[in-house]
Order: structure tokens, then C-alpha cells, then sequence
């Protein structure tokens, strides 16, 4: 499982023309999903999006979390992260979650940070969307369990 987490100033998600998932100040979260991933690798991420320290504290120093800035979060499942790019031209996309295990897992990890942290903004599992953001900093890290 991979997790491109951006701090963002705001961020929606749009599907069919229709805004479907929307934030302030927050996270945003690219899900990448593998096909070895189980609820061990969603827990392990959770936890460390909401505890991973990307925002400013009073001395603009990032030593404040997601847990506590109370900032929003929208999660939104990005195949392609999980692509090997080592060779070629060509992204390879062995490793990734076939779209039934994808589906499955998105919607699991979903309900965990929803049960354990809090109400989240999704985008849709495997739609075509289009995602708007304000990248705050930049601040971009790429996590992985």
C-alpha cells in the first residue's frame, strides 16, 4: 500500500461533473492499493496519516498532525501509484490490487478511518475523476506499509 499525502489549503474530487468529496484545510490522500494488502497494511496506514507531522505549529515548524490540527481529509484511490516504472516506457502494474480486491480494500479503509479517527471525504473507486487541490508549502510525502 502506497499513500501520497499532500497538505493541502483545500481539495475536491469531481466525477461526472458533479463535486463528490470536498475539504479545507487538511490532507489530501492518493491510495495506492497492492495486491498483498490485507487490514494489517490499511491499519498501519491510517495511523500514520493521522499522526504524521506535516503541519505548522507557532513556530511554522511541522510538528502538528492531521489528529491535531482537526484538519479535513479526502481520500482518493490512485492505481497508478503502485505501478513499477524500473523499465522502459511502459508502467507495469503487476503488483496492484486487481479491481475486485481494489474495490474492497478502498472501501475497507475507508471504514476503519471512519470508525477509528473520523468522517472522511472519498472520492469513487475506480471512476474516472478529477481532482482539484491547493498544495499548501508544498508539502508531498510519499508513505508506504
Amino acid at each position: 500500500m502506497k499513500g501520497l499525502i499532500q497538505r493541502v489549503s483545500a481539495a475536491s474530487v469531481t466525477v461526472d461533473d458533479a463535486v463528490i468529496g470536498e475539504i479545507g484545510a487538511g490532507a489530501l490522500l492518493f491510495l495506492g492499493l497492492e495486491k498483498e494488502d490485507s487490514i494489517l497494511q490499511i491499519e498501519k496506514m491510517a495511523r500514520k496519516i493521522f499522526s504524521y507531522r506535516i503541519f505548522a505549529d507557532s513556530d511554522g515548524k511541522m510538528n502538528k498532525s492531521l489528529i491535531d490540527t482537526g484538519g479535513g481529509l479526502l481520500v482518493v484511490s490512485q492505481f497508478t501509484l503502485v505501478a513499477d516504472t524500473s523499465k522502459g516506457n511502459r508502467p507495469g502494474f503487476s503488483k496492484g490490487a486487481s479491481p475486485e480486491h481494489g474495490a474492497r480494500l478502498y472501501q475497507q479503509f475507508i471504514n476503519h478511518i471512519e470508525s477509528q479517527y473520523r468522517e472522511c471525504q472519498t472520492g469513487r473507486f475506480g471512476a474516472d475523476m478529477k481532482v482539484s487541490l491547493v498544495n499548501d508549502g508544498p508539502v508531498t510525502f510519499l508513505l508506504e506499509s
